[in-house]
């Protein structure tokens, strides 16, 4: 570790150097998914979209009198906290990057942010990382996420299940920081409401068979099952042994079970299940799907609007700051992602350079109504889905 901070800091001074000569022609980010494991199926749009905002900047001309952006990926494999860390390390020691992207689940996400980027002070924002926990970790002010903590989550959760007339469930979830998070926030808030848990359970992802925990949540009873899980994973494999077993009909679908994938595997089968994700109204949403559509990626896919608006406010903050340094441009996020100023929506990048260089005020909008609370995390809105004719639709905001 010691030899890895050394050369990160060797790196920078070097960076520092060249920027203090004549503002580096070119700043990396690292852009750090999931693009194998239990969301891959997500990862690619919501790289795609990260880019897209990366590459509006560069067309308008870039930022700091010039400098031109460079994306470069890295596979955080969701679920592995250390190969999570060894990709952020080979972005920062052999990339050069000066922010990162990413990661996309929790656990790998705290993992990248304390190994790797609190150490070497760079900036980070994660599009979809969720857990309680990021929300009193250490940080030095240098972490953000476009996504609510799970503790809203788990409220609207228990909300939406009561409102339908269901005081009674079975939970199950992944056994990791996301699941185990969302799965103790929304029974507190169930409990809360007068609802009861049957039985919580975790599970493992990566099994062939899931009928063993079927089994368990099916005697422990209820009305519903609460799948806190993966849909290339294991959330998809509990479903598909509550059907095969007729233990369960309806399915409660927090976000990490909604995407394509669900349409893909279940279809019209589990038709009436519901959920939320992440999610806020935006008046000008319909252009950011146009800006999607024309770079060729989905751009209703889970986070997909988030990834873009993490790398539009990592290169505005840059801007703002003057400067590529990670607390630098980490001071300026805040300011730019709420009011006051100038509104900016998503395909608004060019203007947002021009009135930042003009010392005016901006209030980034962006594609997902970024509106962010501290310690740096989004302030909570969610999309009610529900699965109507095999295809999931957004029935309602909250």
């Amino acid at each position: 570790m010691k030899k890895f901070l050394l050369a990160t800091a060797l790196t920078g001074l070097g960076a520092m150097t060249a920027q203090a000569a004549s503002h580096s022609e070119m700043v990396k980010v690292g852009i750090i998914l999931g693009f194998t494991g239990p969301l891959e199926t997500l990862a690619p749009a919501m790289a795609d979209s990260g880019e897209m905002a990366l590459a509006e900047v560069n067309e308008a001309g870039g930022i700091l009198d010039g400098m031109m952006a460079e994306a470069v990926r890295g596979d955080g494999t969701c679920a592995d906290a250390a190969a999570a860390t060894a990709a952020a390390e080979r972005l920062v020691t052999s990339d050069g990057v000066s922010a990162i992207l990413g990661a996309m689940c929790s656990g790998a996400t705290g993992a990248v942010l304390t190994n790797v980027s609190l150490p070497n002070g760079i900036l980070q924002i994660s599009p979809s990382a969720t857990s309680p926990g990021l929300s009193s970790i250490e940080d030095n002010g240098l972490f953000f996420r476009m996504a609510p903590s799970d503790a809203r989550q788990g409220e609207v959760m228990a909300e939406i299940i009561m409102e339908r007339g269901i005081d009674e469930v079975a939970v199950t979830y992944t056994n990791n920081d996301y699941g185990s998070g969302l799965a103790s926030s929304f029974q507190q808030a169930f409990e809360a409401a007068g609802g009861s848990v049957t039985l919580s359970a975790s599970h493992e992802d990566g099994k062939a068979d899931y009928s063993a925990e079927v089994g368990s949540l099916a005697s422990a009873g209820g009305d519903a099952l609460v799948v806190i899980g993966y849909v290339d994973q294991g959330g998809s494999g509990v479903i598909q042994a509550a059907l095969d077993t007729g233990a369960f009909e309806t399915f409660v679908l927090p976000d990490g079970m909604i995407g394509t994938a669900l349409e893909n595997n279940f279809g019209s089968d589990i038709d009436g299940s519901f959920g939320q994700n992440p999610s806020v109204e935006n008046e000008r949403g319909d252009e950011f799907l146009a800006m999607a559509e024309a770079a060729g990626f989905d751009g209703t896919s889970v986070y997909a609007k988030e990834a873009y608006d993490s790398m539009a406010l990592i290169l505005l903050s840059m801007a703002a700051a003057g400067s590529t340094n990670g607390a630098d441009a980490a001071a300026k996020v805040m300011e730019l992602a709420n009011a006051p100023g100038e509104k900016i929506y998503a395909g608004e990048l060019a203007k947002a350079i021009e009135l930042i260089a003009a010392g005016t005020d901006i209030d980034y909008v962006g594609a997902s109504s970024v509106e962010l609370i501290e310690p740096g995390e989004a302030s909570g809105g969610y999309a009610e889905m529900e699965m109507k004719n095999g295809k999931l639709e957004a029935i309602g905001y909250r």
